[in-house]
């Protein structure tokens, strides 16, 4: 994997010039795509910005993201060649700091449940997660430095903690979600994959053009470990690479005690369905209307059902979500931080793009969400920070902490 960091330094020393950083980004997606699947189409050839904080920087875009110069097709046939008229806000935010949106990332169909082409990069007879598969896949295989994806569920920190990348699913709506195709748009949220927690934490600061995030120190965080009961059960790898992180966590001066969620957040884990598909049926209402036979296997089905949601179910759902807010809020005032698995356990098999369980309340509660890798033999495993909302310098610097404790 590549280092947007270490990139951009030699970059920065002359060493490396932008357009070389991006001559030799396409020669990696030409050698290696084939195999994974995770590219669509490249952006046009041209030069590559000189100048900037993220100048030589290719950038992967999901493919529910906008961009004036490749085409946008949602990952379904009914959108095939659709080019739109201009670029996504975060797609215009990266041009202006010198990036280059270099790939369209595969996604699955309107970021959903069906699997897409892509492969895990460690094996692939596994998924990459999903809905942000491509994103994820191509960061892990060193084809890019930074990609983009969004999270309704859990699609940035899922397929990060399959593919073993670090990812940030930011606090709600911190990245605008202008240009990118709607599924809730009361839990949509665009996230970063990228190598490493830095690196994530330099490309956030720079894109919200919020210096502290990258500049927040860990100091000795008191951390909430949770495993999500009403969630589900995690495997039992994956809840010891929890306890590894935890440990390493102690081992940088963290202070970590048991916490244990009460009932209001297993009635707003309860909830989120009925926030997400409520709105799905309206934000794809044309497609469903239009074009029913042609959504995939999963979707089309989801939405159908969604249609029994009453106006009551969806408002009441909102209530557990806003209740389980305020809690959270104060629950902060005891802990810094909560540390829990990212996923069920690794990357189950490519009929599946796995189980958002463990994620979907923290999107829900619009907070923010580091994977971290914990490194072990086999297919990748991943534990996931949380901070209070608005405070994604800290998620990141206690993510960081771990990390860097986890390497040691």
């Amino acid at each position: 994997m590549i280092s947007l960091i270490a990139l951009s330094s030699c970059i920065e020393a002359g060493t490396l010039s932008a357009d070389s950083a991006i001559r030799e980004a396409r020669a990696r997606i030409a050698a290696q795509d084939p195999a994974i699947r995770a590219v669509l189409r490249t952006a046009p050839e041209g030069p590559a910005p000189a100048a900037g904080p993220l100048a030589g920087i290719a950038v992967g875009i999901k493919d529910i993201i906008d961009t004036a110069d490749m085409a946008t097709e949602y990952g379904s046939p009914i959108y095939a060649g659709w080019r739109p008229r201009a670029d996504a806000a975060v797609v215009a935010r990266l041009r202006a700091l010198g990036a280059v949106p270099l790939a369209k990332t595969a996604t699955t169909a309107f970021a959903g449940l069906d699997p897409c082409a892509t492969v895990n990069p460690h094996d692939p007879a596994h998924t990459p997660g999903g809905s942000s598969s491509g994103s994820a896949a191509a960061v892990a295989a060193g084809m890019l430095p930074l990609a983009l994806g969004t999270q309704t569920g859990g699609s940035v920190i899922r397929p990060a903690a399959f593919c073993g990348v670090a990812a940030i699913k930011p606090s709600f709506r911190l990245i605008p979600t202008v240009g990118v195709k709607t599924f809730s748009w009361a839990l949509d949220t665009v996230g970063l994959f990228a190598r490493g927690v830095p690196d994530l934490a330099r490309a956030l600061a720079l894109i919200v053009d919020r210096p502290a995030i990258a500049a927040t120190e860990p100091g000795a965080p008191r951390i909430g470990l949770c495993l999500q009961p009403f969630a589900g059960e995690a495997d039992a790898d994956a809840v010891a690479a929890l306890h590894r992180a935890a440990r390493a966590a102690e081992r940088a001066g963290a202070e970590v005690a048991d916490l244990i969620l009460p009932e209001a957040f297993a009635l707003a884990w309860e909830a989120h369905p009925h926030v997400q598909d409520f709105e799905a049926r309206q934000a794809l209402a044309w497609e469903a209307a239009q074009h029913r036979a042609r959504l995939p296997a999963r979707l089309g089905p989801q939405l159908d059902r969604a249609q029994a949601i009453t106006t009551a179910h969806y408002d009441e759902a909102r209530r557990h979500a806003h209740r389980a807010r305020r809690l959270l809020k104060e629950m902060f005032s005891g802990f810094d931080a909560i540390l829990t698995v990212s996923a069920v356990g690794r990357a189950p098999d490519r009929a599946t793009t796995g189980d958002a369980c463990f994620n979907r309340l923290w999107t829900l509660m619009g907070v923010p969400c580091v994977n971290v890798p914990v490194p072990g033999d086999g297919l990748p495993l991943g534990v996931q920070v949380i901070a209070r909302f608005g405070d994604d310098g800290r998620a990141l610097a206690v993510a960081g902490m771990i990390a860097a404790a986890l390497a040691a």
